[in-house]
């Protein structure tokens, strides 16, 4: 079992609280392994969202000691990452690391991912599958691979940056990216994530990337190949118009400094 006693400091990284946040969606058959690879030395919170699942995610997170937030209806995988940030930013999280409870990402990065931002050189690290042969080797279909590289070089030039991609569900975040980006007015469906780094970049929030191996298997999960062209199509979409808006267009809503942010922790 964790331990989420938030007045436990033994385990912090540099006076960092590490907070996990899991968005759980049918994730019973894979939690379990996925909590087994925690580091439990160094993470002091961790936190499971389930978005209304029709499995026992949710009593199952329950029995393992996690702290469990249950959806009442399906609010997409965007919702459900604002109620992972908000939760976590109410039990006093520093840096927050977000863990597919899939089992495609392992948990054993955290410590590394972690560490880009207690060093104070980074707010944002990425675990890429990109950076060396994780992807392919993992099982990521080619058709995904190819899509993943092309959308990631055409963001790359539209942002100008140089990820190696801007795809990956395994992501950290200092509590102060947290409370400034105005996460609320992000799309509450896959493509937020996207959005998440588009704002972290107009923001001037450093990012940094850690290659990471990952698992494609049947109980991982995954979108329809016709949502993943809805996804790409967003993500094209997204990017012109971060450019545009580098260019002297009025930015999307997303993009604006006094645009909705998930609000100050609960006292």
């Amino acid at each position: 079992m964790i331990n989420t006693n938030q007045g436990n400091n033994a385990s912090m990284l540099n006076g960092r609280r590490i907070c996990v946040v899991m968005p759980g969606y049918n994730a019973e058959t894979t939690l379990e392994r996925t909590l087994a690879e925690v580091p439990r030395d160094i993470v002091d919170d961790v936190i499971l969202v389930d978005d209304c699942s029709s499995d026992g995610t949710a009593a199952l997170a329950r029995r393992l000691g996690l702290h469990t937030v249950v959806h009442a209806k399906n609010r997409g995988y965007g919702g459900n990452q604002k109620t992972c940030y908000r939760e976590a930013l109410a039990r006093g999280a520093d840096i927050v690391v977000m863990v597919h409870p899939d089992y495609q990402y392992t948990p054993k990065l955290i410590p590394a991912l972690s560490a880009c931002i207690s060093s104070g050189l980074y707010e944002v690290a990425l675990a890429s599958r990109i950076l060396g042969d994780g992807a392919r080797r993992g099982g990521m279909p080619l058709w995904r691979y190819i899509s993943n590289r092309a959308l990631t070089l055409f963001e790359n030039i539209c942002i100008g940056q140089k990820l190696s991609e801007y795809h990956t569900g395994y992501r950290a975040f200092s509590r102060r990216v947290l409370e400034s980006l105005p996460l609320e007015e992000n799309d509450d469906d896959f493509i937020f994530d996207n959005e998440m780094l588009l704002q972290a970049v107009w923001f001037g929030f450093p990012i940094a990337e850690v290659t990471c191996p990952t698992r494609y298997t049947a109980d991982s999960s995954s979108i329809s190949f016709r949502r993943s062209v809805v996804y790409g199509l967003s993500v094209v979409g997204a990017s012109l118009r971060f450019r545009l808006a580098r260019m002297g267009m009025k930015p999307p809503r997303y993009l604006r400094a006094h645009g909705r942010t998930l609000g100050a922790p609960a006292p």
